[in-house]
């Protein structure tokens, strides 16, 4: 008979998720006290104490470091708390997108997801806690809120210390609870065409086994077209998000020409990028264009049929141009999933995408990004074109975004907020529209200046302060945004857009067309004297 104990504590101040959940560094779970079992049980708390007895949760991470320490706390505070089934990936590995889909399959009341995403890890690098409710989408922020709230006045939680799990072991293990019905764990292992000659990175991450059981079994890929697919708790070393900075052994190795098609994933499994022979790189905005226009070459979407597109505002236009042209409804949101969420819930959404290298349907209710690249094998299959050919094409016919973004990570955060708050102030005065801004031999008018505000057509919740837009009168685009996706300091996020039908001059460098508008929103924006940085730390 297992024991259920409770243990007094002291609230923190600093519990409060984000959209992707609450994420700090390891030492701040592992050093503080109570601080892991504090946030975990605000978790459970939303969970009415009357429907935990019959409930069922989802528990799953992408095998960073301190990952398991933090399944075992998790079901020693969802068993003295009353929760009746806990479903985990063997060895507690479950990509987020896998989360969601199990959510949804087997109707639990939610799922933990234990991840930074594409955050580095291991003893010095991060961790993160994610909740995600019934729909199998992340936590919308009147949960998220009522954590936080909870986690402020926390003084106490219940745990039983005695009871352990065998993570590696698939099957049911049940437990007998001095006050509850019996407790019970389930573990599983969650896991046709002509393939071009294929390369897929995972880095040591969690969705390696995927990749080796989809792609390499199922698909017929060989089996060393597979890249480091076991996942390790601090990634080998690697950072784990997919771009062509972190990427750069993949991007390498595809320059050779040996093979026709590279992907890459993050931590979790939701971020991916795509690559074609010699290297040639698909911006992440045209990405899901090109799946958009491309959708009838994808069997599931020849079954569900189309209700409608969406990105988030910093993603560039180049969806908005497929939309027009297929007319189909077109939604821009703020950055996060949710968003995306309740627009497929009340079925007005079925492909989307964001410029962080998220990719996903209305299949599960998070971006996937297995699932983007095996869309993109349906086009490769279907056309019987390079990617290189198949973006050249799809230029030609709607033009193209030029599109970059400049991460500066780790800013100090009072200079970063000093500095949004200034080039806020100035781009709300009278005087800014109209106001001409040159570099080179180039020269934008301001059309629109603001701060995005989203209204949402579902449920009509207003989301405000989502990103300062210089909008100007040819449709290029400076955005400015603070992300809350980091452990440490502040993120500043620029995005350049600009749009280019020419077809002489729609294969021209990115950098190089979007140099003159680059120079001008850290003009503007004074970024390099306010935070002391000269350089980004990545350039998409």
């Amino acid at each position: 008979m297992v024991k259920i104990t409770t243990v007094k504590t002291k609230p923190y101040t600093d519990q409060k998720p984000g959209t992707s959940g609450l994420r700090k560094r390891v030492t701040v779970f592992q050093q503080n006290q109570h601080y892991a079992e504090n946030f975990i049980q605000s978790i459970i708390s939303v969970v009415e104490p009357a429907e935990r007895q019959a409930a069922t949760l989802v528990v799953g991470g992408d095998g960073r470091f301190f990952m398991k320490d933090a399944i075992q706390l998790i079901v020693q505070i969802a068993a003295a708390n009353g929760i009746n089934h806990l479903v985990i990936g063997q060895n507690g590995i479950m990509s987020t997108p896998a989360v969601s889909c199990v959510i949804r399959k087997i109707k639990a009341v939610g799922g933990i997801i234990l991840t930074a995403s594409h955050n580095p890890g291991g003893p010095n690098g991060d961790f993160g806690i994610k909740y995600n409710i019934s729909s199998g989408g992340p936590a919308p922020e009147g949960i998220t809120n009522k954590i936080f709230e909870i986690s402020k006045g926390l003084q106490e939680y219940h745990i039983c210390p005695e009871l352990k799990v065998d993570l590696s072991k698939i099957g049911k293990q049940t437990f007998e609870l001095c006050i509850f019905k019996a407790f019970t764990v389930i573990f599983y292992i969650f896991l046709a065409t002509e393939l071009p000659l294929l390369m897929t990175h995972c880095l040591p991450l969690v969705v390696g086994p995927y990749v080796k059981k989809i792609v390499c079994e199922e698909l017929g890929s060989p089996a060393n077209s597979a890249v480091s697919c076991v996942p390790q708790e601090d990634f080998g070393g690697h950072h784990p998000d997919p771009n062509l900075t972190y990427a750069a052994d993949l991007v390498k190795t595809m320059k050779g020409g040996e093979y026709d098609f590279g992907a890459a994933f993050d931590g979790d499994g939701d971020r991916n990028m795509v690559l074609g022979k010699h290297g040639f790189f698909v911006n992440p905005s045209d990405s899901v264009a090109v799946i958009a226009a491309n959708i009838t070459s994808i069997p599931y979407f020849q079954k569900t049929g189309v209700k409608g597109l969406a990105r988030s505002m910093p993603t560039s236009g180049a969806l908005d141009n497929v939309a027009k042209a297929l007319q189909m409804h077109l939604y821009e949101t703020p950055t996060g999933w949710k968003f995306f969420g309740n627009l497929m819930d009340a079925g007005k959404l079925s492909l989307c995408g964001e410029e962080s290298f998220g990719t996903g349907s209305d299949h599960i209710r998070e971006k996937d990004g297995l699932w983007a690249v095996l869309a993109w094998l349906s086009i490769l299959a279907t056309r019987k074109q390079s990617v290189e050919e198949i973006m050249k094409d799809h230029w030609q016919k709607y033009g193209r975004n030029f599109f970059t973004r400049y991460d500066y990570e780790e800013v100090d955060s009072d200079a970063a907020n000093k500095m949004i708050k200034d080039l806020e102030t100035a781009m709300f005065d009278p005087s800014f529209i109209g106001k001409k801004f040159s570099s080179g031999d180039k020269t934008y008018e301001v059309a629109v200046a603001d701060n995005f505000a989203y209204t949402d057509p579902v449920d009509g919740s207003v989301s405000k302060n989502q990103g300062l837009r210089i909008i100007f009168a040819d449709g290029s685009r400076i955005i400015f945004r603070l992300s809350g996706t980091g452990s440490a300091g502040a993120t500043i996020r620029l995005y350049i857009d600009s749009y280019e039908k020419d077809p002489q001059k729609i294969y021209q460098d990115p950098q190089v067309m979007l140099a003159p508008l680059v120079d001008i929103a850290l003009k503007v924006s004074q970024l390099r004297e306010k935070t002391g940085r000269t350089a980004p730390t990545v350039i998409t």
